[in-house]
């Protein structure tokens, strides 16, 4: 029997806390949230909202085995702990934990990371449960079902849609928004004309000091008739430029970077992320070797900006040490503590790297950079810029020259450095004849990406660090969206869906409305709003709204195939799914026939290995790759699209990767 009974939310992490504390203590784990709102009741919300919104909870399916254990726990203990996640999530937990418990003797104590000095400091300050958390918590777990439970049903009966949310559906309205703004994209043609000298290369930027816009071929061939041979040197101008760290990883920017770096999903980095917070065994002890991954903040503790000016000191020596930036003021920031850091500078990736699966490694690796070099040295360059004139046309080119590192010692800059320049000197003439003249053309707005999309939803103030991964993965599971290239496709389920909630729902599902809302959120966790009186504000907007939206959205017909279902005799129709069009009975869900699909075989080239061919496959997962359909007599495959050229290095096949053509087997590409 122990004293002290310490609950947390995940089994990996009470065994790290467990090993901190001595034998008066019992960590134990709720397995994250016990309790959810019950669908019974009116429309199966489980609140009462003639009733000032008043919540019945009952136990998640599965867990009453879990509160049933816990109730044992605390029967044995003299005193409690809830030492749930430092966040409004982790709040609400801790609540329902006394809650369903019936708790009397207990405390609430929060930390940002999980290492024994950490955890034993947290102990002894206990505090009370902040109910305006709970409170904000609730509202947001209230307005989502309402609007999910409601607009899930309507999007179902109307059309093929499983789901609609809050935020999910604003997700897909941006998607959506950006796929027609590429449609209606009309390109415009323009020309650039580029000279290329022995040791540099410049580009047309005036004609008499007016920038020149040149629209057709004939007005870039008049250009290039009138330049001659002598480029006379108009200008030279030397600019030091100091460039800054980026500040260490909140939710958002790891997500995006992840994505960028190393090729990570949301969810997945979120998970990986999860196992290097609750406690890595390193040999000598079982520590977490970040801090908390759900956060808006960029700020980090005293002590570890501290600890880590004497390591950047000891290590690349005094000139590398930097400061500490002053943070933008966000009014989307809270629940936050610090930033996503390493919870011990001196812990390098390199000294832990055999403890660690390679996907931990990989992102602890890009959390411990991206903080060691926040608090680094500006790197500092030298930027020349020079200026020709050729017959009163202008040409610019520029150039740097890192003069000292800083920080980019050990975290490159993402963009390409610019040319390093020779000397050069106002007067000088520099000669060539080989003027090229390019055509381009206007490109329409990028499809969204992951790391885009997050980082769109963050300047737009929609989602939050707990939701952002769960969002993007809803859409793509509820066939909204297709991903091809990494890119976001809305579906023909995805146009639908989202132009039938704009019909009907146009003012409450938008970017405006769900940052609004969101700022609420952020009110009442700070005790400065009422949340029923902003539950019965937004819900005498939306009653109506879903009321006529029942009886007036026309609901979505299929297209017959002509043919007939073999099991029931119904017509059956295409629809769309998460991986495409598909044909079906058109009586489901009392008939859930679907007709086999023949799979189209797509030969892509001639097999290396054997006489067999190179054809487009997919894994059970549904990813693409490129097998030999002699299978399993050849093994040959690739992961990206082969081009049927040897590479000139090595002789093995050239594969197409994004932009560029590289070799399957060496470091070639073109």
């Amino acid at each position: 029997m122990s004293k002290y009974l310490v609950i947390v939310e995940s089994p990996s992490k009470s065994k790290t806390i467990e090993k901190y504390l001595g034998n008066d203590y019992n960590v134990v784990a709720s397995m994250g949230h016990i309790r959810n709102l019950a669908n019974s009741g009116k429309y199966g919300l489980g609140i009462d909202i003639e009733n000032d919104f008043k919540p019945t909870y009952e136990a998640i399916k599965g867990k009453s085995k879990v509160i049933s254990s816990l109730k044992k726990d605390v029967k044995d203990a003299e005193y409690v702990y809830l030492a749930t996640d430092p966040d409004r999530e982790g709040e609400a937990i801790s609540w329902h934990l006394k809650e369903a418990l019936g708790l009397k003797n207990y405390s609430r104590v929060e930390f940002n990371e999980i290492t024994k000095p950490v955890v034993i400091d947290a102990l002894k300050h206990p505090r009370d449960i902040d109910y305006d958390l709970v409170k904000s918590q609730e509202t947001r777990m209230m307005l989502d079902k309402i609007i999910g439970f409601r607009l899930s049903k309507l999007m179902q009966s109307k059309t093929s849609g499983k789901s609609a949310g809050r935020v999910q559906s604003v997700a897909v309205k941006l998607i959506v928004d950006r796929e027609r703004e590429i449609n209606a994209f009309v390109p415009e043609e323009y020309w650039t004309v580029t000279s290329h000298f022995e040791l540099f290369d410049a580009k047309l930027e005036k004609y008499k000091d007016e920038k020149l816009e040149i629209k057709t071929e004939e007005e870039v061939d008049k250009i290039v008739s009138k330049l001659s041979n002598d480029y006379k040197v108009k200008d030279v101008k030397d600019k030091e430029v100091k460039n800054l760290s980026k500040p260490v990883f909140k939710t958002s920017t790891l997500q995006q970077v992840a994505g960028n770096k190393i090729n990570f999903t949301a969810k997945k980095t979120m998970s990986v992320a999860q196992k290097l917070y609750e406690g890595i065994n390193i040999g000598s002890e079982t520590t977490g070797l970040i801090t908390y991954m759900r956060t808006d903040s960029e700020r980090m503790s005293p002590l570890f900006i501290n600890d880590t000016f004497k390591y950047i000191e000891d290590t690349y020596g005094k000139e590398y040490v930097g400061f500490v930036k002053k943070l933008k003021k966000n009014e989307n920031m809270q629940d936050a503590h610090e930033g996503i850091r390493p919870t011990d500078i001196t812990r390098t990736p390199e000294s832990i790297k055999s403890y660690l699966s390679a996907d931990e490694y990989k992102l602890y690796n890009l959390i411990y950079k991206r903080a060691l070099a926040s608090l680094m040295a500006p790197s500092v360059s030298l930027q020349t810029t020079v200026l020709l004139d050729n017959n009163d046309y202008e040409f610019k080119t520029t150039g740097s020259v890192i003069k000292f590192d800083g920080y980019l010692k050990i975290y490159d800059l993402d963009d390409d450095e610019e040319a390093k320049l020779p000397k050069v000197s106002v007067g000088e003439v520099y000669k060539t004849d080989d003027v090229e003249k390019k055509q381009h053309f206007t490109e329409p707005p990028a499809r969204f990406t992951e790391a885009s999309l997050i980082k769109e939803m963050e300047s737009l103030g929609i989602g939050r660090p707990s939701t952002y991964a769960t969002i993007v993965t809803t859409i793509k599971d509820r066939g909204y969206v297709t991903l091809d290239k990494k890119k976001f496709i809305p579906t023909e389920l995805g146009f639908d869906t989202n132009d039938k909630l704009q019909e009907f729902f146009g003012n409450i599902i938008n970017v405006k409305y769900t940052a609004n809302m969101e700022d609420d959120l952020d009110e009442i966790a700070v005790g400065k709003l009422d949340n029923i009186k902003t539950l019965k504000e937004f819900y005498n907007e939306f009653a109506p709204l879903i009321d006529e939206a029942f009886k007036g959205m026309e609901k979505t017909k299929a297209k017959e195939t002509g043919s007939i279902c073999p099991n029931c005799g119904s017509a059956m129709v295409l629809r769309k799914g998460k991986y495409g069009e598909f044909e079906a009975c058109s009586n489901y869900p009392t008939c859930k026939y679907i007709k086999p699909q023949e799979r189209k075989i797509v030969e892509v080239c001639n097999c290396p290995k054997c006489d067999g061919k190179i054809v487009e496959k997919k894994t059970k997962k549904g990813k693409v790759f490129y097998g030999c359909n002699n299978y399993p007599k050849c093994d040959q495959a690739y992961w990206d699209m082969p081009i049927g050229e040897n590479c000139p290095n090595c002789n093995s096949m050239l594969v197409q990767k994004g932009k560029k053509v590289k070799c399957s087997s060496c470091d070639y590409e073109r």
